[in-house]
């Protein structure tokens, strides 16, 4: 009701004067002074990356780390303070790294941190004492060692614990990788990647910020944000080297190529888009050239094929899942690959690129994959996967 809960205009100025240390009558609230000094010894010590000054990075607290990363090509280098925990004189930050490789990403990689400061005395400048991934956060690759850097002609690999042979022998794989991709996907992107090689699957599993038993089977997996160009930054290629050191040669390169395939669709691919669609046509593309027959290419449904087991439908996202069991997984790789193969065989390469980027430009799942069915095949989801089920017979029975 107006008017309920009028004062006076003399009452206003005393709430103001009361309130001031807290917030202004204009609604904002007053600056923290800890959090603005906080973020002054951050802004030096950013400076300090960027110009590879030890001595300044040093000034602004431990010296820790400093030459993990100084082997990094970096452009762009910042922190944002978005919250402070003062007990005293320590206080622990929570804060946003922004960072990006020169000449590789589009946009800023962002990163959670935890930082814990302290100070001397009342009067006394903040220092890092520490510098961490926040809770809930994966690791960057300089808080796990030193980082080794190999340039390629389409790649740069970032290593920790690993030789500087291995590292090129990746880069070797990626420079192949990148034109093998650019010639299958008629899109736009950056013909280039980043890939991470940690110590171990352990140390893949830090990067990912989760079990290292959910990715022990696992080769390599890529990183990045979906939905748009502008949503599309910087991606990563994080490899497993356990799980990847066993595989052959032409193993190791569809790997390489299925995840390029990855960076190179990043901006079409969508919430919209199904996972039999984006890891069929990465395996489609890895596999594309080569001479592996699908029946080599695809042995676990192979055996199930055979022996009459056709499967019904096409794989779930459910079925993608790195918890799922080895041959269900496997399965479900298989049986997208062998779509975007049979788009390919009956329907052409142009139109398995134009149904990809179709079913992308949609804003949810419901509805995305039988426009573009219709769209760019001209056909139904009920004849695509009694094609598909056919097709399997034929390629695999």
């Amino acid at each position: 009701m107006a008017g309920r809960w009028r004062v006076s205009g003399s009452s206003v100025v005393v709430l103001c004067l009361l309130l001031a240390a807290l917030v202004a009558c204009g609604g904002g609230v007053t600056a923290d002074p800890v959090r603005a000094e906080v973020q002054k010894v951050l802004d030096r010590r950013a400076a300090a990356v960027l110009g590879h000054d030890r001595a300044a990075y040093a000034r602004t607290g431990t010296g820790t780390g400093f030459g993990n990363l100084s082997a990094i090509p970096l452009a762009d280098w910042s922190y944002r303070v978005t919250d402070v925990d003062r007990g005293g004189d320590t206080a622990t930050a929570e804060v946003e790294l922004r960072y990006r490789v020169d000449g590789y990403d589009r946009g800023a990689v962002t990163a959670h941190r935890t930082v814990a400061l302290s100070r001397d005395g009342a009067d006394g400048e903040w220092s890092v004492d520490s510098e961490r991934p926040a809770k809930g956060s994966g690791q960057q690759p300089w808080d796990q060692g030193a980082v080794r850097v190999v340039r390629g002609t389409h790649s740069l690999v970032l290593g920790v614990g690993q030789s500087t042979g291995s590292l090129r022998a990746f880069a070797g794989l990626a420079d192949r990788a990148v034109p093998a991709v650019s010639d299958a996907w008629d899109g736009d992107w950056a013909r280039r990647v980043v890939v991470l090689v940690p110590r171990s699957v352990e140390g893949m599993a830090g990067l990912l910020g989760s079990p290292a038993s959910s990715y022990r089977g696992i080769a390599a997996v890529t990183t990045g944000e979906t939905g748009g160009r502008e949503h599309a930054p910087a991606d990563r290629i994080i490899v497993n080297p356990d799980a990847y050191g066993l595989l052959g040669d032409l193993g190791k390169q569809v790997v390489l190529t299925h995840e390029t395939t990855h960076v190179a669709t990043r901006a079409d691919t969508t919430a919209a888009t199904p996972l039999w669609l984006s890891e069929g046509y990465a395996d489609w593309v890895g596999y594309r050239g080569s001479d592996r027959d699908p029946d080599e290419a695809a042995p676990e449904l192979h055996g199930e094929v055979s022996e009459g087991r056709v499967p019904g439908a096409l794989p779930t996202d459910d079925d993608f899942g790195f918890t799922a069991d080895a041959d269900g997984l496997a399965r479900a790789y298989e049986g997208g690959w062998l779509a975007c193969r049979m788009i390919a065989d009956q329907w052409g390469e142009d139109r398995l690129d134009a149904f990809y980027r179709a079913v992308g430009t949609h804003d949810e799942r419901a509805g995305a994959v039988e426009a573009a069915m219709d769209e760019t095949l001209g056909t139904t989801p009920e004849d695509f996967t009694a094609r598909w089920r056919e097709y399997l017979r034929s390629e695999l029975g």
